[in-house]
């Protein structure tokens, strides 16, 4: 005899980069071993297929996962969360008065949001007559391009993989990175110069991001400080 099933809430949420309402479900025991194999590994690369698993798994929507970008899937994660094991987080922060002494703090993650910077801009002109439309690495580009993170060693590699579109004012033409190999692209931003490279970097330096600022006192010296945790690994220090 089959056995009863349990019902399963279902909540709403917006993904920040596109103000989709999509709903989901709080993820399951069956799930949570997914995240907690991948934490034991200590790779950040499994963490991040381990939450792309887990949110694939508890949307009802039909959303290209693998497309967005990560802090879109930070943020879904960090709500399903909430849901499944309980709003509040209990963190150890490193006080910066001091930087030796921890401090433990509570967060509430529905309180945590994506912020935008003012100044950001996908649009980028590197000259008078050409400039670059960007697009967010996502979740997928980093796993193929065996990057977990963004550092200076693989900052050309993922400039390259984040060229949306090459536009030619002068000739009015533009050039669709997906018709284009990815030496090309590499190429092509080898040859920038200093300036124009940092300006691409901008992009990346006010890319949304999920963070929160929350006061830390030093047990020790009793100094209040205002710590920002940003991205998941931060939440779940």
């Amino acid at each position: 005899m089959a056995l009863p099933k349990l019902d399963v809430p279902i909540y709403e949420m917006t993904v920040p980069s596109t103000d989709e309402k999509i709903k989901y479900r709080p993820f399951l025991v069956k799930e949570e071993k997914i995240l907690l194999i991948a934490m034991e590994s200590g790779e950040n690369k499994d963490i991040i297929q381990g939450v792309k698993q887990i949110v694939s798994e508890c949307i009802f929507n039909k959303l290209k996962i693998g497309n967005l970008p990560m802090f879109d899937i930070e943020y879904m994660f960090l709500r399903i969360r909430a849901k499944s094991v309980g709003e509040v987080s209990k963190l150890k922060v490193l006080c910066p008065d001091d930087k030796k002494t921890y401090a433990n703090v509570e967060v509430d993650l529905t309180e945590v949001e994506v912020q935008v910077d003012d100044s950001h801009t996908n649009k980028i002109e590197l000259s008078d007559e050409m400039g670059v439309i960007m697009k967010y690495p996502s979740i997928d580009s980093f796993s193929t391009a065996g990057i977990a993170d963004i550092t200076a060693d693989n900052m050309i590699d993922v400039v390259a993989t984040c060229i949306a579109q090459i536009y030619d004012k002068k000739g009015e033409e533009v050039f669709d990175s997906k018709d284009s190999t990815k030496k090309e692209l590499v190429d092509f931003v080898e040859q920038l110069n200093t300036t124009q490279f940092q300006d691409i970097q901008k992009f990346f330096d006010t890319m949304p991001k999920l963070t929160h600022t929350v006061t830390v006192k030093n047990p020790k010296t009793k100094k209040e400080s205002k710590v920002t945790l940003s991205g998941l690994n931060d939440f779940f220090a």
